[in-house]
């Protein structure tokens, strides 16, 4: 236990990102110590760190592709509109722009599944007037990541879908029968809990006005004077048919693909700017993508070097005789492994091979070990440094250059959002024992 390589990686990881060291040279750095520690030669470590980088070139191109897209919406101004239609509407009323933010973050999740594509988008055009309202951009981080994360933990569509059927598929592989529309009858509680402590983050915790460095937006006169034109109609054409392929052929980048084609086709952004396009494109959510590429490279590192098991294993006496002791147990390992690795969803296959068996041996009823295992893995997430909800919300408030990704975004989602998986999670287990 005291040389565990998961436990030991994940503590300098996080240690390394306080002090805040580039997060790409703090995964490298994390994924060689836990190598190390399970006595790996160097040479293995970085092989097997390289070749855990493919795991996630999917996710790692969609991102690129769909920032190209968001950057489409840029040039063909629909992001300023969008923007300005928000401003008009909220009129001053900061609680009505945060209550936007969550419901554009759950449809992002469930009903236009493009993820986090959608904050360089919609967030950096708002500064201005967040910075007007005095809104404290910790709430917004928080309101972000909620939306981002509760849905697909509570609700069976889109990327909720993927999560659930991951639950459902690895629970019965492991020995309990689940179907995959069982799965939220239960993992809602866990997304009611995270909506009550985003209300406490935004109604308590972050309602003090907070003072930003005044930002003029140069196009604030433009903008309302500009109407929707036929550039803007074909852009949403192209993000819609980017949404229909990718519920066709489950493949992201394809759809994306042909949404940029559409609008390139039908010339709502000239031929002469894709190269520019494309790298802003680049710019907006390469470093995310290339994070993503890292953190499948490191998470392949903790899986070789068998730190998980051990884990496990030696904890394993203590637990036995005491489900309160066996379900916080669960939840801290998940905790540590997610917040290492920065995906709930490629956490759970290494979980539920561990937790599902403990669960039927320590006798948890099926829903007591669905609520265990989904809040297990979903801990950690959102307050990851290297997690893309917690990512993409300081890339769309660090436009500026005042929105820290660690004070203002990682530590306030870690605390909000995970005390109010555990406290759910255990009440829950107790419930349905």
């Amino acid at each position: 236990m005291e040389f565990n390589p998961v436990l030991i990686s994940t503590i300098v990881l996080c240690v390394l990102c306080l002090l805040r060291i580039n997060v790409l040279f703090a995964l490298m750095i994390s994924a060689i110590i836990a190598g190390l520690c399970a006595n790996m030669p160097l040479e293995d470590i970085m092989n097997t760190f390289i070749s855990g980088m493919g795991k996630n070139s999917e996710t790692a191109l969609s991102y690129i592709l769909l920032g190209a897209l968001a950057s489409a919406m840029t040039h063909t101004g629909l992001d300023e509109i969008l923007s300005f239609k928000i401003s008009g509407f909220i009129k001053d009323n900061k609680y009505i722009l945060l209550t936007i933010i969550v419901i554009i973050s759950i449809l992002s999740q469930n009903l236009i599944p493009v993820h986090i594509a959608f904050i360089p988008i919609l967030i950096p055009p708002l500064i201005p007037l967040i910075n007007k309202l005095k809104l404290d951009r910790r709430s917004i981080a928080c309101s972000l990541a909620f939306g981002l994360k509760a849905p697909y933990i509570a609700l069976p569509l889109g990327f909720g879908l993927i999560f659930q059927g991951l639950i459902a598929d690895n629970m019965t592989q492991n020995g309990i029968n689940v179907l995959k529309t069982e799965v939220w009858h239960y993992s809602w509680i866990l997304g009611f809990g995270m909506f009550i402590s985003l209300l406490v983050a935004v109604f308590i915790t972050y309602r003090k006005p907070r003072e930003y460095l005044d930002i003029k937006c140069n196009n604030e006169n433009k903008t309302k004077n500009i109407k929707l034109n036929k550039n803007h109609y074909i852009t949403l054409i192209g993000a819609l048919t980017t949404l229909i392929i990718q519920l066709i052929s489950g493949s992201l980048p394809l759809g994306a693909l042909v949404g940029l084609g559409i609008i390139f086709g039908f010339r709502a952004v000239p031929h002469k700017k894709m190269d520019i396009l494309v790298n802003e494109g680049i710019s907006l959510m390469g470093y995310i993508a290339f994070i993503m590429l890292v953190c499948a490279g490191y998470a392949l590192v903790l899986a070789k070097s068998g730190g998980v098991d051990s884990l496990i294993s030696s904890i394993l006496p203590y637990i036995e005789h005491s489900k309160f002791l066996a379900v916080s147990a669960m939840l801290l390992i998940g905790l540590i492994i997610t917040v290492g690795i920065g995906s709930s969803f490629g956490t759970i296959p290494i979980l539920a091979v561990l937790f599902v068996p403990l669960c039927a041996k320590l006798n948890f009823s099926t829903p007591a070990a669905i609520i265990i295992l989904c809040a297990s893995a979903a801990l950690g997430d959102a307050g990851s440094p290297v997690s893309d909800t917690t990512l993409g919300p300081s890339a769309g408030l660090n436009t500026d250059n005042q929105h820290n990704h660690i004070k203002d975004t990682c530590i306030p989602t870690f605390i909000h959002f995970n005390s109010a998986l555990i406290i759910t999670a255990i009440i829950c287990a107790y419930i349905f024992q």
